[in-house]
């Protein structure tokens, strides 16, 4: 049958370039944009099909920072699909974000400098507000809009005959230091961004514990540096493109720096051609460049507790039930 795949965040960067990678891989699969902006989405469409004119390609509105745009998004999703083969969880932001240029230099003269250039580590922070439903918007864009749309979907998504996957988009910036079960939306951080990404690894983990026995499996994905909407945010293009030389140097010493959105959709495409209940539920699996320019995936394992996933998993729910019960919303699908 044709695999159903759904993709958050698909009409730019990342998602754009994932969609157009798994139209060339299979030109038979059913897809679904799930975006913000229906313009934008619609224009993405347009190019797809523009390639793939045969392509079976549909559109939902989907704003994972509003719960009541995810509730119907599921609900539309539901109308349209008898099940869900593919869903990738892409959608994210990193608002206001500030580089420190004192840790910038200081670092480049240390021995970890590839490790900051790689991870961001103590060079960027982030001014974090709060969305409609009350949570803090980085938490919920990047990591609970999407929690809700799993449990809204779990109809589509729990099949033992033929398992679906989910596909966290993560980060090499995604640091357990920069995480607290505590203030697991980082209220009081600078690092929402960070922190979300941990975040995404943890749920990732519990997921797989609670539904791989209903044939639903959870793996995630680090698509390296690219240049997208989310660095253009940190500094202006023009000193971007300055960068770029040296980028491609960098290149040469750590092979995260995928820089185009294709690059960064290599793990995303590799995981789409695999078995669901062959991959490993504690990997995070990369993005990874070669200096001359060759794509290929490398795993490595999240550094992750599994008791904390747990905790933190049950926390995800007691908000889910708060949270539904004042939009007046049930926990599940009839």
């Amino acid at each position: 049958m044709q695999p159903v795949v759904l993709v958050t965040g698909a009409s730019s960067g990342i998602g754009s370039a994932l969609c157009k990678r798994l139209l060339r891989e299979d030109a038979g699969v059913r897809l679904c944009l799930a975006c913000r902006s229906m313009q934008k989405a619609a224009a993405t469409k347009a190019v797809l099909l523009a390639a793939h004119p045969a392509a079976q390609v549909t559109l939902v509105r989907l704003d994972v920072s509003s719960l009541e745009s995810v509730l119907r998004a599921a609900s539309e999703i539901q109308c349209r699909f008898q099940r869900l083969d593919y869903l990738f969880l892409n959608a994210g932001i990193m608002p206001n974000t500030h580089i420190s240029f004192k840790a910038l230099i200081s670092g480049l003269f240390s021995g970890k400098a590839v490790h900051m250039l790689s991870t961001a580590e103590g060079l960027i922070t982030q001014e974090d507000c709060i969305t409609a439903d009350g949570l803090q918007a980085v938490f919920e864009t990047n990591l609970f809009g999407h929690f809700i749309l799993i449990r809204q979907l779990e109809p589509l998504l729990c099949c033992l005959e033929k398992p679906s996957l989910l596909i966290w988009t993560s980060s090499s910036n995604a640091r357990k230091s920069a995480f607290s079960l505590t203030d697991y939306q980082h209220s009081k951080g600078k690092e929402p961004y960070s922190s979300s990404k941990y975040a995404t690894d943890l749920a990732s983990v519990a997921l797989n514990k609670h539904f791989n026995k209903q044939g639903l499996y959870s793996s995630v994905v680090c698509p390296g540096l690219v240049m997208t909407n989310l660095t253009y945010g940190i500094l202006p293009s023009f000193f971007w493109k300055l960068l770029m030389p040296i980028m491609w140097i960098i290149r040469f010493f750590t092979k995260t720096y995928t820089l185009t959105p294709y690059n960064g959709a290599e793990a995303q495409v590799w995981l789409f051609k695999q078995k669901p209940e062959s991959l490993d539920a504690l990997m995070k699996y990369h993005s990874c460049t070669s200096p001359m320019g060759k794509n290929y995936v490398e795993s490595r394992k999240v550094d992750v507790e599994e008791e904390t996933a747990e905790i933190f998993y049950q926390k995800l729910l007691e908000l889910e039930k708060y949270v539904l019960a004042r939009l007046n919303a049930p926990l599940s699908p009839k």
